[in-house]
Order: C-alpha cells, then structure tokens, then sequence
C-alpha cells in the first residue's frame, strides 16, 4: 500500500498516481489532498492522528513550499512504515509516532538524478504522438510527480528492509526538524494554542484532555463556557469545550463552527482556566 497526502487539491494528484501505476502494482490510498496550502505544521498534525491507523504501508507526503530550492527529499524509515517527502519537518511527528524507539527511526537522502527520467507515456503506434506531447523532464515546480512518486514507488517494491540496496539512497540526518509545540500547565491554568481547524470548524488545541477533568464551565480567553462530553450537551449553535477524539481539548460549536464563534485560527494562544466559584 502506498498512501497519498498534499496541499495540491485537484487535479495534481493524478499525475502522482499516474506515474505510480507506471512503476508499481501497489493498492494506492488517498489521506487527503486538501490539508491547508504550504502548512506543514497543520499538515504534519493531522498525518500524526491519521497515519497511524494504518497498516504498514508507504507514505508519501507533499506539503513542500520549498519546491525547487535545494531543501532536501527524503525517505524516513519508522517502524514498520516509510514516509517520502520533501526535508522540512512534515515527515518527523509522524515518524516518531510509528517508530517504538529511536533506533527504528532512519532517514535516508535520495539523490534525485539517480531516480531517472520521468516521462508520459505514449502510444507508440502514433509517431507524431511524442512530438504532441514532448517528455518534461524534472520540474522546479512539481517534485510530487518528478521526485517523491518515482521514489515511493521503488521504496515500497524493494521493501521496508531492502532500502540500503537502492543506489539512490543514503543514511543522512534531517535538516529540518518539526516538534508540535506542548501546552503549558501551571495550577490549573492550561496556556496553549490552537494546532488545527478542521472542515467542521471545530479549533484543536495543544491542550491535553486531562486540563477539563472534573470541570463543569472553563473560562476560554476570558470567556466562560460550558464542558460538555458531547457536542450535544449544549444546545444547537451553543458554544461549549469538549475533548476530541484526538485526546486535545477543543473549543466548539454544537452544529456550527468553532472557529468563527471564538474568533480563532491554527497558531493563535488560548488560555484555559475554571470559572473561579464553579466547584466542578
């Protein structure tokens, strides 16, 4: 199996499909091609929840807005799984997430010229067919299709533990490292921030589950509002805290969107605190 995740919407990932199904018979799995555009914090959030509920497979990630400049492309072998992407830090949550212990966690360099040519393929029984349609060669704007693919492709043929007998590969350390920040918990203020809006609208933060416990109302920036285990437990279009099924608290709206109630996106501070008399 090889997975697919991006930013590129449609229709970009058929062309990586595409030159997968030329170099591989692999089942092909869509995670998602609509994370938030050059985000790789957001992206590399939802792959750590994602991925992991997967058999062992191959991985390839393309959330690069450094595309053409000489940021590196790897291959991270975590675990029973490998992920290729582009050398900035969307791969690591992941990986240390799949990898039991540091040891099971190695990154590779892929030397991108020893991949070969990618090129179209033609129906050879038309001459003129390669002159309508002449080979592209490696772009400096579409490595998805040009580097990561082919790449993903060999690694997920040759196997998870064959990688050394790619001449294109090599051991290397990451030069971009990624750590999804942590809230703080001080007495019983839980000073975070928002990781991810998803497409209900509901804003995930940083902040574990564990900060609500016995809690019936917390203050949200400043703002008091009810702890439900549901989105139920207020009324429809009632604001309330709850924890996802992510294990962060969550500030929501009961058949409406968080993120426009409280006025928050991806990266911005939230501040927890029990509504002082409120005795849980």
């Amino acid at each position: 199996m090889i997975t697919l995740a991006s930013d590129f919407g449609t229709p970009y990932p058929a062309a990586m499909k595409g030159v997968l199904l030329q170099r591989t018979d692999a089942r092909l799995v869509d995670v998602a091609h609509d994370f938030p555009r050059q985000n790789v914090r957001t992206t590399a959030f939802w792959l750590r929840e994602v991925l992991p509920y997967f058999p062992p497979a191959t991985h390839l990630v393309v959330v690069d807005p450094g595309v053409g400049t000489d940021r590196n492309a790897i291959v991270v072998r975590a675990g029973d799984h490998t992920l290729v992407g582009p050398d900035n830090g969307v791969l690591l949550p992941t990986a240390r997430r799949l990898a039991s212990d540091a040891v099971q966690l190695e990154p590779y360099l892929i030397d991108e010229d020893g991949l070969g040519p990618v090129e179209p393929t033609t129906d050879q029984s038309e001459p003129d067919s390669r002159d309508q349609h002449p080979p592209q060669g490696r772009s400096n704007t579409f490595h998805g299709r040009d580097v990561f693919a082919p790449a993903a492709a060999a690694v997920h043929d040759a196997g998870i533990a064959n990688l050394e007998s790619l001449s294109w590969l090599e051991p290397t350390t990451v030069d971009v490292d990624l750590e999804l920040p942590t809230a703080t918990l001080e007495d019983e203020q839980a000073i975070g921030e928002v990781l991810a809006v998803d497409g209900f609208g509901n804003v995930i933060t940083n902040v574990p589950g564990s900060a609500l416990e016995d809690q019936k109302q917390m203050r949200a920036n400043g703002e008091p509002v009810p702890v439900g285990e549901t989105f139920a437990a207020v009324p429809v279009g009632e604001q309330l805290v709850t924890v996802g099924s992510h294990g962060y608290v969550e500030l929501d709206v009961n058949q409406g969107r968080g993120d426009e109630a409280f006025g928050l996106e991806a990266g911005d501070r939230v501040v927890l605190e029990p509504v002082p008399g409120d005795d849980g």
